[in-house]
């Protein structure tokens, strides 16, 4: 990783592995922009039980993000599976935590876009996404989409939305990702970090 890049924050939460992987084309699609480093995170699962359960340190996969990844990041995206047209209780609540953050302005005027994965075709994608950029929206985040000059976008049969990328995972999380939603997924991350680069006037 260069000193010098500007580092563009993957945060994501995911149970089955789906929107993990999601989340690994969008840091492909920012490293291949000039100058970014993604930088992947995750959030810790959250339960009934009302005594830490969650390791502090991962046991596998992505390191849990600190307020301190807000901070650094020249931009953000920001991933959930579906939870009834949600996001998920884990990453909202990492976001009911960051008053602070929301106080002193650390993310405004930084770009962000969204991502989801669903069980089922029409399992409340685009709610999903729509729910996960009002917090981005009270940061005072820039969020992006993704605009109809990706063919993909009409061509489709599984994920994939204007509101962010998306990834049909069926019921029990193992349907591949498709190359439509592959292209589109790299498109956000490439998309984000080329927003990033040129707020920052590079």
């Amino acid at each position: 990783m260069n000193q010098t890049n500007l580092i563009i924050l993957v945060l994501f939460y995911s149970r089955h592995g789906a929107t993990r992987k999601l989340a690994e084309l969008i840091a492909q699609g920012i490293e291949s922009v000039p100058g970014c480093d993604a930088r992947i995170r995750t959030v810790p699962a959250v339960s009934t039980v009302t005594v830490a359960t969650e390791p502090e340190v991962p046991s596998d996969g992505a390191p849990y993000v600190e307020l301190d990844d807000l901070k650094e990041c020249a931009g953000l995206a920001l991933g959930s599976p579906t939870r009834f047209g949600n996001m998920a209780s884990a990453m909202k609540y990492f976001w009911d935590g960051t008053s602070a953050d929301w106080l002193s302005g650390t993310l405004a005027g930084k770009p962000a876009c969204v991502f989801t994965s669903t069980g089922s075709l029409h399992g409340g994608q685009e709610s999903t996404l729509l729910s996960m950029m009002i917090p981005l929206f009270h940061h005072g985040m820039m969020v992006l989409g993704l605009p109809y000059t990706h063919p993909e976008l009409m061509t489709t049969a599984s994920g994939g939305t204007p509101y962010g990328a998306s990834h049909w995972a069926g019921l029990d999380g193992k349907l591949a990702i498709t190359e439509d939603e592959k292209r589109l997924a790299i498109a956000l991350g490439r998309r984000l970090a080329e927003t990033a680069v040129k707020l920052r006037g590079r």
